[in-house]
């Protein structure tokens, strides 16, 4: 039954990837996928009590560069003249209109790099279309917001800017505003020859979000080799990931973000939920193409343990009732509450650190696992 499942979604080509990432990337997640056909071949036992600790292991540590997950890589070739003064500006809130919101305002890069409302508030309180995704690992993804609808992370910044909801500003107000302080003027013009323009500002705030890798998660010492970071119960849950195939759409070192994804390949998710709206439609509200309808961008599972609510629409509360609405309308599967709790475990050991410190105190035992 699972083979015909993975089958069905192959045929319905519920995911595209075609020209919408690089090279590299589409060979990974090809491989990803190659892996979880593979997997889907095995009988499911009917709970995991059934699955001996020692077969799960002996299928983990056989050799983790294999995995379809990877450890996350280390930014490499940043200006840090850029990073520092990207920071700053992250957190400037003369780049918005009324000079009251700043990135910061809805990334709080001291927990989750998001906040904890369904819709964040903009500009004068009023409530964003869709939830607020993290900034921690974004340069990573293929296409950034939950449509698409920018090819980077400079583009991202364009859409914040020029939004009615958000900055609602031009960037001749914001370049004008920076000229007065003199501050930022000494800052631009040490790094870039022609100091304080749009591309410059776009271009240092970039390269601080790049920076923003949430490395040296308990989940990534495992991978390379520390076989003590995660707990046994975390080993199942990753074992029951890819089983159940939740590594055909998150998958690679950021567990996601690579790839285009329609809600509700099992059921109408939208009919269920009710109260149906023009975010809804996902990337077809950037392409018009009606076989874009309800497809959007897969979020990266990285940061997952610490980024409720979930989805689009913030609509659920829960890193359990996620699981267990995306296996019905993603997989087509009923997932038991036993199975659902060890995959969430192994979720949690997946968010890592930044600057030096865990983030969302999900990693309070991290030291005392990787201890002998």
């Amino acid at each position: 039954m699972a083979a015909l499942i993975f089958t069905y979604l192959l045929n319905k080509s519920f995911y595209k990837i075609g020209n919408m990432c690089p090279l590299k990337m589409r060979q990974g997640y090809i491989s990803s996928l190659l892996q979880v056909a593979l997997l889907l071949l095995i009988p499911l036992p009917a709970t995991t009590d059934d699955m001996p600790l020692a077969a799960a292991e002996s299928l983990l540590l056989s050799d983790l560069r294999y995995e379809p997950i990877q450890p996350l890589p280390p930014p490499t070739d940043l200006d840090q003249r850029k990073v520092r003064l990207g920071e700053q500006l992250f957190h400037e809130s003369r780049l918005s209109h009324d000079n009251n919101m700043s990135c910061s305002s809805c990334h709080f890069l001291d927990n989750n790099g998001a906040d904890y409302l369904p819709h964040t508030l903009g500009r004068d309180g009023i409530k964003l279309d869709v939830n607020t995704p993290t900034v921690f690992n974004s340069s990573l993804n293929h296409y950034q917001l939950w449509d698409g609808r920018a090819r980077n992370l400079e583009e991202q910044i364009d859409f914040v800017v020029t939004s009615d909801k958000e900055y609602a500003t031009r960037w001749p107000v914001i370049v004008g505003k920076l000229k007065q302080d003199e501050k930022y003027r000494n800052s631009f013009g040490l790094i870039y020859p022609d100091g304080i323009t749009a591309p410059n500002i776009r271009n240092a705030i970039a390269t601080f979000e790049r920076s923003l890798i949430t490395l040296n998660s308990r989940f990534d010492r495992f991978l390379l080799g520390n076989a003590n970071a995660i707990s046994p119960e975390e080993k199942r849950g990753y074992q029951l990931f890819k089983t159940y195939g939740c590594v055909a759409c998150h998958q690679g070192s950021n567990v996601g973000g690579n790839l285009f994804m329609k809600l509700g390949v099992f059921g109408d998710y939208f009919a269920k939920r009710g109260n149906p709206t023009q975010a809804d439609l996902g990337r077809f509200n950037v392409t018009g193409k009606p076989r874009d309808r309800h497809l959007f961008r897969v979020p990266s599972l990285r940061l997952a343990a610490l980024t409720a609510p979930y989805f689009h629409d913030g609509s659920i509360k829960t890193l359990e009732e996620a699981v267990k609405v995306m296996a019905k309308h993603q997989l087509g599967r009923t997932i038991s509450d036993h199975d659902i709790s060890q995959i969430v475990a192994f979720l949690k050991t997946l968010p890592g650190e930044y600057k030096g410190q865990p983030l969302g105190g999900v990693h309070q035992a991290a030291k005392e696992a990787d201890a002998p």
